[in-house]
């Protein structure tokens, strides 16, 4: 029987610190309670956390720090962080208009009947939340978020669309997510942003970081 957190080397310049096995927001909580801790009080070789929902992805430069020591260091961070039952700040509130329905969100209609639902009350539906990222990942900037309503959890679609618009907003499963980028993407979408959520040519390329809050309100 797995027990956790475990502490995993990734190749010879990571480790991957697990909180469980399963989609939680309390894990993900503890994930990013570690991150904060983590970069609050950098240990020297320290060069960049990655969150994801249920673990940790803690990179290093061998050259400055040896991996034993490395380990070390976090399972004392892990065990400090339990004695504490440390959560994370909360992150920004980040509000974003979205489009609903037409042609920025051309599976409204289609989550609407497969929920037994109109398309305006999915629209109230998901615009009630205060949402919270718990990880980017697929694609830069792409955020996957928890707070989604369980009356509007939707399977994928069977077959993905070959291009997804920047900003959409869709539904897959109990999650909801943000494109950033055009992708290839299979989620059902229900919306879109007209805010930028990727930009390189900015200081802070993310409009979302993990840890962030995220309402959504409809606009015409």
């Amino acid at each position: 029987m797995s027990h956790y957190p475990r502490i995993l080397p990734v190749g010879d310049a990571a480790f991957t610190v697990e909180f469980g096995d399963r989609l939680d927001e309390e894990l993900n909580r503890q994930v990013h309670a570690l991150d904060a801790a983590l970069n609050a009080q950098r240990f020297p070789g320290l060069v960049e956390t990655i969150p994801t929902y249920r673990s940790l992805l803690v990179m290093y430069d061998p050259l400055a720090v040896d991996e034993a020591t490395v380990r070390a260091t976090l399972k004392a961070a892990v065990e400090e962080l339990h004695a504490q039952r440390s959560t994370p700040t909360e992150g920004r509130l980040v509000e974003l208009p979205v489009y609903y329905g037409g042609e920025w969100g051309p599976d409204l209609e289609d989550v609407a009947a497969d929920c037994g639902l109109t398309p305006d009350q999915v629209i109230r539906l998901h615009t009630a939340p205060t949402y919270r990222v718990a990880m980017l990942g697929f694609a830069p900037g792409f955020a996957y978020l928890f707070g989604l309503h369980s009356s509007l959890a939707t399977p994928r679609l069977t077959t993905p669309r070959t291009r997804v618009e920047p900003g959409s907003v869709g539904i897959a499963g109990a999650q909801t997510g943000l494109y950033a980028l055009p992708t290839p993407g299979g989620w059902r979408i229900i919306g879109r942003t007209p805010m930028s959520l990727f930009d390189p040519a900015r200081d802070d390329p993310f409009a979302l970081r993990a840890g962030d809050a995220v309402r959504f309100e409809a606009i015409e």
